[in-house]
């Protein structure tokens, strides 16, 4: 049964809209000024306040901010005098649901009730969400006990709390989507997007498509205006993935948003603007990649900000046995069978592996 507090100083008033309430099927609980309505808050932890402006040891406005500092997900409905629409606006900026004039009828309160309701649930449901994508994609996933691989995780843990371009460098295999997701949720942004583009998997053309869009008519086959990857990852982080296979002339459209914020769609002359973290990685080595030709030294400088490098699995002295029996229980978890022991010739085999393709190969493997 979901719980509403109702925060008034005249006892006329609770007690008409409690009964109000409770013929809808809600639970509630009261209170007559801010003091005794932060301790209802955290005892009788509530889904909606309906809370009136005026109090006597302050005001309702000021109180939606303490309410939802000390619970987020509750949703705060502002009781206003007639026609007192300034305190109803400011209730919204401070993190109100809504507010509503007192004596309006049931008319309008009881739905707008329903929906702050709802709007509570669905708050609980994407806590949960965020909390359960935030434990997968966190740290604490990234398995190993080596030094080499702490060194690259403390790095990585450093660096997520800034905004600045990282470089991920290593072998194929060796875990930089899953370093980049953990940058990303153990960050600000977390609660934005994380889009990955593999920029090997696409041909130049498509590829710029792709990332920066285009605007309809702009070639063969555009029938309408596409947003690309790089605005779907707005306020979030876009991964770029083997950024090594990046054609050079692509290179300059990215080094611009890096410097600027900015970049201009296939068929359109004015700059789309982005604010988006960028996270690059790379099996190649670019400064040779630089000398070659191949690689813009201006980018490279860009990106390297924040260079990591992640160690093949042949380095990582004692993390093949440990990868290998959480993969076992990770598959027997999904095809809902006991987790086998493993036999200790097997894990010495394990061991003796050059393992060129790293997890991803031991993984595959297993």
């Amino acid at each position: 049964m979901s719980k509403i507090l109702i925060i008034d100083d005249e006892v006329q008033i609770r007690t008409l809209l409690t009964r109000m309430m409770e013929l809808e099927g809600y639970d509630v609980c009261q209170a007559g000024d801010c003091r005794a309505a932060l301790k209802q808050l955290e005892l009788q932890n509530p889904d909606v306040v309906l809370c009136d402006v005026f109090l006597p040891d302050g005001n309702g406005v000021d109180l939606v901010l303490a309410i939802k500092k000390a619970a987020p997900n509750v949703e705060v409905i502002l009781l206003t005098a007639h026609g007192n629409i300034p305190d109803g606006v400011q209730a919204i900026k401070n993190g109100a649901f809504d507010y509503i004039t007192k004596g309006d009828d049931n008319n309008k309160i009881i739905p707008l009730i329903s929906r702050a309701v709802e709007k509570a649930r669905m708050n609980v449901r994407l806590e949960k969400l965020e909390k359960k994508v935030g434990q997968t994609y966190s740290f604490d996933s990234i398995l190993g006990e080596s030094k080499v691989l702490k060194d690259a995780v403390s790095l990585a843990q450093k660096v997520s709390g800034t905004d600045v371009p990282v470089l991920l460098t290593g072998e194929t295999g060796t875990g930089k989507e899953v370093f980049a997701q953990a940058i990303h949720y153990s960050s600000k942004r977390a609660r934005q997007n994380f889009v990955a583009v593999n920029c090997s998997s696409f041909s130049k053309e498509l590829l710029e498509s792709e990332m920066f869009g285009h605007k309809a008519g702009s070639f063969t086959g555009a029938l309408k205006d596409k947003k690309g990857l790089s605005e779907e990852a707005n306020n979030g982080t876009i991964f770029l993935d083997e950024i090594g296979e990046m054609a050079f002339e692509l290179q300059a459209k990215l080094l611009r948003i890096l410097e600027t914020g900015e970049y201009i769609k296939i068929g359109d002359t004015k700059p789309t603007r982005v604010n988006v973290r960028i996270i690059a990685a790379t099996n190649r080595n670019l400064s040779q990649e630089i000398v070659a030709g191949r690689f813009r030294e201006d980018l490279f400088y860009r990106l390297s900000v924040f260079q990591i490098h992640l160690p093949p699995l042949r380095e990582r002295a004692g993390d093949i046995r440990l990868l290998a029996k959480a993969f076992i229980k990770s598959f027997a978890e999904q095809l809902a069978r006991p987790v086998v022991e493993i036999a200790p010739a097997f894990l010495e085999a394990l061991d003796s592996q050059p393992w060129k393709g790293n997890i991803r190969e031991l993984r595959n493997v297993i």
